[in-house]
């Protein structure tokens, strides 16, 4: 029995829209029919490059096409609060791009209109979907390695010294936290299931004024501990490691979510591999997509009082560096 078609618009017509879009080709019962960006010629490029029906130069615009079920926002996060109150106003379910916002208020400003609309609203963590994250899920609710106890997971590249870039930019949310930080920070949330309550944390806070790299100690009930950091000017090794009473799970490369290994105690290790063609973001949109068919106005796997409480996690980290952004005032 064939799937109820779920037909996508698109804003921010760049080059994370482009990878969902590419993926979205496997994903049954996805159909994509608009674009909009803030520069319609552009929208038109990105629509007559796949293939895409309608285009708009603006986010109204796109709001207002009765024909969209859903919208994937894939512009700067510095704009997501702005992009997706207005296709919520215009009844649309949307998947946001992380960082969801640039910080909780704007996050919950979000999340509110969304229930009060009565509308699907979730953040696009891609990670959480890839099915080698979900198999390590499946070995940790098994009690494959016990009880949880430390958690390391890394997410650094190096741009080089590039002061014009939107990653070293203020204005623009750059920094190290809220674009390689939001993998590392949510992925503990989703290992351990709830908040730490306890941080503490170290930047090296660059030249243009936002965090080059971190470092962040996270504690939980327990004397449970995750051991995270990133970099946008330091290249990093991104796995994760999970340390149970009973063994350890490697993920190398976790955000990617490629392949996991349980190395549980007397125990040969049992490898997971991911042989997909798509490269993954397929995944969060049939969670979406689902949950329309099904009625649901959010995920289980990324709820938004999760999503607003990693970004208040993120608000207090910021805050100890002292790194303010003008969304912030």
């Amino acid at each position: 029995m064939s799937l109820q078609t779920i037909k996508w618009g698109i804003f921010g017509p760049g080059w994370i829209s482009s990878k969902f879009v590419k993926d979205l080709a496997y994903a049954e019962g996805a159909e994509l029919v608009a674009v909009g960006g803030r520069n319609l010629e552009k929208a038109e490029s990105f629509a007559k490059e796949y293939n895409i029906p309608r285009a708009y130069g603006s986010v109204q615009e796109l709001a207002q096409d009765a024909e969209v079920d859903i919208v994937y926002v894939g512009t700067l996060h510095p704009v997501h609060k702005e992009n997706v109150l207005a296709l919520l106003r215009g009844g649309k379910a949307v998947i946001c791009e992380k960082p969801f916002t640039m910080n909780a208020a704007e996050a919950k400003e979000m999340i509110e209109l969304a229930r009060e609309k009565r509308v699907f609203l979730m953040e696009a963590m891609w990670t959480r979907f890839l099915p080698p994250i979900r198999k390590v899920m499946e070995w940790l609710a098994d009690d494959k390695i016990g009880e949880v106890r430390l958690l390391k997971a890394d997410f650094g590249f190096d741009i080089g010294w590039a002061p014009e870039s939107r990653l070293l930019d203020p204005a623009l949310g750059g920094g190290a936290l809220l674009d390689a930080g939001i993998y590392p920070v949510s992925f503990a949330s989703f290992i351990y299931g709830s908040e730490p309550a306890k941080i503490m944390s170290s930047a090296r806070i660059g030249e243009t004024g936002v965090d080059e790299q971190f470092s962040l100690l996270f504690e939980y009930e327990g004397g449970r501990t995750a051991v995270l950091n990133g970099a946008v000017q330091l290249g990093m090794v991104n796995d994760a490691y999970i340390y149970g009473t009973k063994g350890y799970i490697h993920v190398p490369n976790f955000l990617f979510g490629g392949s996991a290994t349980l190395h549980a105690k007397g125990a040969e290790p049992e490898s997971f591999v991911d042989d997909r063609l798509a490269e993954g973001y397929k995944f969060e949109a049939e969670e979406a997509m689902n949950a329309l068919r099904e009625g649901r106005l959010e995920s289980a796997v990324i709820p938004l009082d999760e999503t607003l409480a990693i970004m208040t996690t993120l608000d207090t980290i910021r805050k100890q560096w002292g790194l303010r952004y003008p969304a912030d005032e």
